[in-house]
């Protein structure tokens, strides 16, 4: 009897899972389907591509750096998430650039931005060890397969504000500062100096060294020492907005540099020289992240919309204004070279023949003063 009852109770343990199962098809049911069928979760996002940028001065500038800072703001805007940006400010050009731009690698960043001549070689020597890496150095002209250079015609700016200095000087002498004897200075000192002898063929510069790119004592007294020795328009090479503010100190006339200016001494300003370099930075960062980015170098000036002479100071001489419109034009079409001979250094020798427009090659070898700008070039 109790052998029946265990095994009838195996029996109906046995046929439970089949009843179960014809229940559920009864209602309309089914299992669920397989891990393998179920549907794929979507893609991960890529990372961004991290991309730093190194500064000699402080950011708060007003001046060099502060329109790099403007650049990279503007990848930012451009491409959203899909960059991650950094800077390190006030790095010295030398050995303490070449540990930062390595600690930058070390830190995953994929493009670096190195913004001053000065950083040349220690870039050059990062770049070597990191051939996956894109590196890109302002103003240089050395390169290597993941190495590029850009630069801007600074000289086509510092010609046209030569236009409004000649007319409004009324001593016939200006005043420049300038950092180092490098040949991006010294053509900014010839173009300013021929700017203005277009309108007055007479008309002298004399310059003041600082050796520094960023020192505004020094550059304040680079510029009182220039307007004591009878210098009423002042311009620099410099990167802080000392050399405007003391010309305004003294009842004189100055430029902006590298950013616009006018707001720091409105009495004194008559234009600022500007370099946009947001169009370019933008354009460097989408090759990177489409794969196009190639070595090379890349210079850009008034044709590109990389430099321009901003923020004219109302009631310039109407001949002047007239003059300097035509030179604008003629820099955007690309008729207008402002090296173009005959040309001759302060020693007398004829640097570029009548008639020949000066090519790169030319540019980047200038290390002498033209007719007119009075004294020595220092030695480097």
């Amino acid at each position: 009897m109790f052998d029946s009852r265990k095994r009838a109770l195996i029996r109906l343990a046995a046929l439970a899972p089949l009843a179960a199962a014809v229940l559920l098809q009864g209602c309309g049911k089914s299992e669920p389907p397989p891990a393998a069928e179920a549907a794929s979760a979507p893609a991960a996002a890529p990372a961004p591509l991290k991309a730093a940028w190194v500064y000699v001065g402080p950011v708060g500038d007003a001046g060099w750096t502060y329109a790099h800072d403007q650049g990279r703001k503007a990848v930012e805007a451009a491409f959203g998430d899909k960059v991650q940006t950094s800077f390190v400010e006030k790095v010295p050009e030398g050995a303490d650039a070449e540990r930062v731009i390595r600690d930058l690698v070390e830190q995953g960043h994929k493009i670096i931005f190195a913004t001053s001549f000065g950083y040349m070689e220690p870039m050059l020597k990062v770049a070597a060890d990191f051939p996956d890496v894109k590196f890109e150095h302002a103003t240089g002209y050395k390169t290597a397969a993941n190495l590029r250079v850009y630069d801007a015609k600074f000289y086509e700016d510092a010609y046209l504000a030569g236009i409004v200095a000649g007319a409004m000087s009324k001593t016939g002498t200006l005043g420049f500062v300038a950092s180092f004897p490098i040949p991006e200075v010294l053509r900014n000192i010839n173009a300013y100096t021929l700017g203005a002898q277009s309108v007055n063929p007479k008309i002298k510069t004399k310059v003041v060294w600082v050796s520094s790119w960023f020192d505004p004592p020094k550059e304040g007294e680079a510029a009182q020492s220039l307007i004591n020795a009878g210098a009423d328009v002042l311009l620099q090479n410099t990167d802080s907005s000392a050399v405007l503010q003391t010309a305004e100190k003294n009842g004189k006339y100055a430029f902006g540099w590298d950013s616009d200016m006018s707001a720091v001494a409105p009495k004194a300003h008559l234009a600022s020289a500007i370099v946009d370099w947001g169009g370019y930075y933008k354009q460097a960062i989408g090759q990177v992240l489409d794969g196009s980015w190639t070595t090379g170098r890349t210079i850009w000036g008034v044709k590109e919309g990389q430099n321009a002479l901003v923020k004219l100071m109302d009631g310039l001489p109407p001949d002047a204004l007239a003059k300097l419109e035509a030179a604008k034009a003629g820099l955007k079409e690309g008729s207008l070279e402002v090296f173009t001979g005959p040309l001759t250094s302060t020693a007398g020798a004829e640097v570029l023949a009548a008639g020949v427009k000066a090519d790169q090659a030319w540019k980047d070898k200038v290390d002498f003063y033209l007719k007119g700008v009075e004294g020595k070039v220092p030695s480097k």
